[in-house]
């Protein structure tokens, strides 16, 4: 009797942790999810009185109406997308040569060299855009695509390095050391050997950088204004005004993170974490 009490009171309290964390984790979604379709919510009401898909119609561009004080967000969300695989195709360009190097050469304070990637996120970002949009201005990439993807690669270029770093430094040297054993060169060796190993990494790699350029707002905000506008700076308008057209737009971003982080649960192995040091 009193082990059968025991077990009920752990289950109870299994069950209230259970239902406490996904109200946590799953809370704020599922009131974005209510937000987006109430086209009538009144306080004091705990749900809305009417609801409907006119805001998801008029942000998709399936139809145009003034009335709900929104607009098609698809001119900004496929600015958005541009901008960030531009962004991940200069910093994989840039990212890859200097994590092999960095991983597989005795460069000189290499980790120094580390530590200095990590400079554009060590301090507050405000500051360091200010003084950007100054410089910017002054050689007229102020308010301009390109201008916005460079500060999006100084945001996201960190993820690059340490992740293609610690990718590389994971696979056994043996492997290349066979491959060179067999007359094979450091090219074919890194083409045929390296590279296909280090795959999954990279395209994680690639991936933290999308996502993060995505995401990004107070670079945009301060480097591109007036003249780009991205998904996070429509969120930012919109959710001054209207929180149902905000939480829609908040939704449309949640939805490639979520799918890329289950893409990098899957690729990112253990040891390329353990390589970041």
């Amino acid at each position: 009797m009193h082990s059968t009490r025991k077990r009920l009171i752990r289950l109870t309290m299994e069950l209230v942790l259970l239902v406490t964390v996904l109200l946590v984790l799953l809370g704020p979604v599922l009131s974005l999810v209510l937000w987006s379709i109430a086209e009538t919510w009144y306080w004091p009401h705990a749900l809305p009185q009417q609801i409907g898909l006119q805001y998801w119609h008029q942000a998709l561009g399936i139809h145009v109406s003034l009335a709900i004080g929104a607009v098609s967000i698809l001119p900004a969300l496929l600015l958005s997308i541009s901008i960030a695989l531009v962004t991940v195709l200069i910093s994989m360009a840039i990212t890859i040569p200097a994590g092999y190097a960095l991983s597989k050469y005795r460069v000189p304070l290499g980790g120094l060299v580390l530590f200095l990637f990590l400079m554009p996120n060590a301090f507050p970002q405000m500051p360091v855009f200010v003084n950007l949009l100054r410089i910017y201005t002054r050689i007229g990439l102020a308010g301009t695509v390109p201008g916005v993807v460079i500060v999006h690669m100084l945001v996201g270029i960190v993820f690059g390095v340490w992740i293609t770093s610690a990718t590389f430094k994971s696979i056994p040297p043996g492997l290349q050391d066979a491959a060179r054993s067999v007359g094979a060169t450091k090219l074919i060796t890194f083409w045929r050997i390296t590279l296909p190993l280090a795959a999954p990494g990279l395209l994680a790699s690639a991936v933290f950088v999308f996502i993060k350029s995505l995401e990004e707002f107070t670079g945009t905000f301060f480097v591109g204004l007036p003249f780009v506008t991205t998904l996070p700076m429509m969120l930012y308008s919109a959710s001054g005004y209207n929180m149902q057209f905000a939480s829609v737009i908040a939704l449309v971003m949640l939805v490639p993170s979520v799918l890329f982080m289950v893409l990098v649960q899957k690729l990112l192995r253990a040891e390329y974490v353990g390589g970041m040091g």
